[in-house]
C-alpha cells in the first residue's frame, strides 16, 4: 500500500516503515489499557502496601524499561530502584527486603537471570508483580500478580526486535506510577521535591521560596517622614517600600513611580500614607512564581508585596524571577 503525504507526494519507505511502527505500538497501547482489569488493581495494592521499596528489575531491552520505571515511580512518590538480575546472583540479592515489592519484567517470562529473584521473593514472602506476554510462563506462573500484555506482535518486521513490547511494558510502568501518585494524592508541590533542578524545577518555584522576607522587607509606618522613607528604599534595593498600619496591616506602597508624581520641595515634609499608593496589587505566598510573573508583566510593575491575612510576608521583584530562570 502506499502512504500519501500531505502535499500528495507519495511517502518515502522510511517515513512509511516508521508510520507502520507507529500505528502498531498505537494498536498495542489501546489494547493493553482495555486489557487492564483486577490483575492491575492488585498490583497497585500491592505496590502501595508496601512498608519498604518497589525494586524492579529485568534481562536486556526489559532492563532497560525496567530502570525507567523504577526513576518514574522514585520521582512520582514511590520509592523504587532497579537491580540488575545478574548483580542480584552475585550478592545484591541483599539489596531487597521482607517489606519490599518487586516488579519483574521479561516479554517471555522465561529469562533464566531472574530465576533468583523470583526464588528469593517466594522464599521469603516478597510481593512480585510479574509483567509478561504469556501467562503460561515460568514469571506468570510465580507471580503473586501477573500483569500480561496483549499478543501484539513486534512492529520489527522479523518479529524478533523488542518494540511493541518494550512499548507496552513502559507505559504500563508508567500507568501504575500515576495511579499510585493519584492514590497518595501526591501534589505539584511534593513533585517538585524530586525535582528541584531544570525546567521542571524553576516552573514549581512558589513565591515563597524567591520571596524577600524579614528584615529584608522595606516596611514603614503611615506616618513614617519622606525623609526616611527614602532611606528605607535606598537600603532595601527593591525600588519599594511597603507601608503598614498600626496593626501592621499594608496600607499601601511607595514606589518610584510615586516619588516622580510627588516631586516637589513639598516631597520630604510629607508622610508615607499621604505619597503611597493605596490598595496594591498583592500576591500570596503559596502561588507559583510563574503567576507572580504573568502579574507583573500584566500590571507592568516591578514588585510585589507577599500578603497573607493582610499582613506582609515578603516582597518579591522582577529580577528575583528572572534570576531563578522563571519564564
Amino acid at each position: 500500500m502506499t502512504i500519501v503525504l500531505r502535499d500528495g507526494t507519495a511517502a518515502p519507505a522510511d517515513i512509511a516503515a516508521a508510520r507502520r511502527v507507529l500505528d502498531t505500538e498505537a494498536q498495542a497501547l489501546a489494547a493493553l489499557g482495555d486489557s487492564l482489569g483486577a490483575p492491575f488493581v492488585a498490583a497497585c495494592d500491592a505496590l502501595a502496601g508496601a512498608s519498604g521499596r518497589v525494586v524492579v528489575s529485568g534481562m536486556g531491552k526489559s532492563g532497560h524499561v525496567g530502570r525507567k520505571i523504577a526513576a518514574t515511580l522514585a520521582s512520582t512518590g514511590t520509592p523504587a530502584f532497579f537491580v540488575h538480575p545478574a548483580e542480584a546472583s552475585h550478592g545484591d540479592l541483599g539489596m531487597i527486603t521482607k517489606d519490599d515489592a518487586v516488579i519483574a519484567l521479561s516479554n517471555s517470562g522465561e529469562t533464566p537471570e531472574l530465576s533468583d529473584i523470583i526464588a528469593f521473593t517466594r522464599r521469603f514472602a516478597i510481593s512480585l508483580i510479574g509483567i509478561t506476554s504469556r501467562a503460561d510462563s515460568a514469571l506468570a506462573q510465580s507471580s503473586d500478580v501477573a500483569l500480561i500484555l496483549p499478543p501484539i506482535p513486534e512492529a520489527c518486521p522479523n518479529g524478533l526486535a523488542p518494540t511493541t513490547s518494550t512499548t507496552m511494558m513502559l507505559a504500563l510502568g508508567d500507568a501504575l506510577a500515576v495511579a499510585l501518585l493519584e492514590r497518595k494524592n501526591f501534589s505539584a508541590a511534593d513533585f517538585r521535591v524530586f525535582h528541584p533542578g531544570g525546567q521542571l524545577g524553576r516552573r514549581l518555584l512558589k513565591v515563597a521560596d524567591l520571596m524577600h522576607g524579614g528584615d529584608a522587607m522595606p516596611l514603614v509606618g503611615l506616618d513614617t517622614p519622606m525623609a526616611e522613607t527614602l532611606l528605607v528604599m535606598t537600603t532595601k534595593s527593591l525600588g519599594c517600600a511597603g507601608v503598614v498600619d498600626a496593626d501592621g496591616r499594608l496600607a499601601g506602597i511607595v514606589t518610584d513611580g510615586d516619588l516622580r508624581r510627588h516631586m516637589s520641595g513639598q516631597l520630604l515634609t510629607a508622610t508615607a500614607g499621604q505619597v503611597m499608593t493605596r490598595n496594591p496589587k498583592t500576591i500570596a505566598p503559596n502561588l507559583l512564581a510563574a503567576e507572580a510573573l504573568r502579574v507583573l508583566n500584566e500590571k507592568s510593575i516591578t514588585s510585589l508585596f507577599v500578603v497573607q491575612g493582610g499582613r506582609p510576608q515578603g516582597v518579591l521583584h522582577v529580577h528575583d524571577l528572572l534570576r531563578a530562570g522563571v519564564v
